[in-house]
């Protein structure tokens, strides 16, 4: 058990004693830890209990869950309940989030459940055009499975026998098989960390018309973990997906982990299935946090999978963006096309040029 799974482990088991933990609360938590790691137990009730009621749930939770989970998590530390880990381990628990505006990456984002905005009328014209667009836009490749008819390539010899069973073994004429064009796999990874915030919801509605849309369409969302969101997207009414994914993505808002998000990804022998072949879409302005090292090999191995890489960039929208960022730079060679994509006016525009426009 790491530092920080510790920590959602307590958050966790306080939420389901019925002390409320919002995000607001979670972040003062995370930064409390900072400033008084030696602590804890202050740490956690000056920012999270705001009544005496309160404190009685934390004060159990503290006393019977939480010294488990600190002994389990950190048994170096001996028997002392309301101690935390030395400054080194402590400066893992510190909460990196985006900020108020969105304009920074980080690396760790509390649980938080995230409620997108309504749909507003314009948009669903515009959903209207992308569903329209789209299929127009996705590659296509051979089906594995023949059909009867088409052009004259490869003849049909089961027909053409049976047939000639009628004429007593007299070939009259041959029948003919084809592998119909169909569309390719539609892989998309949206990123809903704390820097696109104000880009997300617009994003997440695209994914959904792509599932609308391409019957063998797949979603992914990634801030600081890897979530699958295809089933949640399925649902008719886009406003009610993007309800549902409020209690599915946990990480919305919070920190950026795109390299560890897209290792994952790619370390499940199932998931990469999905890319081998596909049209893959990544929506994210690639503000990675730190070291890139993960987030090149990974995008040089989606890219490899891929039959198209595309990544869709909010800042790409400025005419005098350039990838030089380290993250952007060091991948820029691994891309098909990295194309300005900030809401879904856009994303129309980028359907209808085929995912195919590059910056210099």
């Amino acid at each position: 058990m790491t530092p920080v799974d510790v920590l959602f482990a307590f958050l966790r088991e306080l939420r389901s004693r019925g002390l409320a933990v919002p995000v607001d609360k979670q972040r003062d938590f995370f930064a409390a830890v900072e400033l008084m790691p030696s602590q804890f137990y202050w740490a956690g009730a000056t920012t999270l209990v705001t009544s005496e009621a309160e404190l009685r749930i934390y004060d159990e939770v503290f006393s019977s869950s939480f010294s488990k989970m600190i002994m389990e998590g950190f048994p170096e530390i001996g028997e002392e309940p309301t101690g935390v880990p030395g400054s080194r381990e402590a400066g893992d628990l510190v909460l990196e989030q985006g900020g108020s505006e969105g304009l920074a990456a980080g690396r760790i984002s509390p649980e938080s459940t995230v409620r997108f905005p309504a749909t507003e009328p314009d948009a669903f014209e515009l959903l209207h055009q992308i569903r329209r667009s789209l299929p127009r836009a996705v590659p296509t490749t051979r089906s594995r499975r023949s059909q009867p008819g088409g052009r004259r390539r490869r003849v049909d010899l089961r027909s053409t026998y049976h047939d000639s069973r009628r004429t007593y073994g007299e070939v009259m004429r041959l029948h003919w098989r084809h592998r119909p064009p169909e569309e390719r796999r539609v892989l998309v990874l949206v990123d809903v960390s704390g820097s696109m915030k104000q880009y997300s919801a617009d994003y997440l509605r695209f994914a959904h018309a792509v599932v609308a849309t391409c019957p063998r369409a797949e979603v992914f969302t990634f801030g600081t973990r890897l979530t699958r969101v295809t089933a949640a997207l399925r649902v008719p009414s886009v406003d009610a997906a993007l309800a549902g994914l409020a209690e599915v993505v946990l990480d919305a808002e919070g920190g950026t982990q795109i390299g560890e998000s897209l290792q994952t990804f790619l370390g499940n022998a199932h998931y990469v299935t999905m890319a081998r072949g596909a049209l893959v879409l990544v929506l994210s302005d690639g503000l990675e946090r730190g070291d890139c090292t993960a987030m090149t090999a990974a995008t040089g191995r989606l890219s490899r999978l891929a039959h198209r890489l595309s990544w869709w960039s909010p800042l790409a929208c400025d005419p005098a963006y350039r990838p030089l960022t380290r993250a952007m730079a060091a991948v820029r060679a691994d891309l098909d096309s990295l194309t300005g994509v900030r809401d879904l006016a856009t994303a129309l525009t980028a359907v209808r040029e085929g995912f195919a426009h590059v910056y210099g």
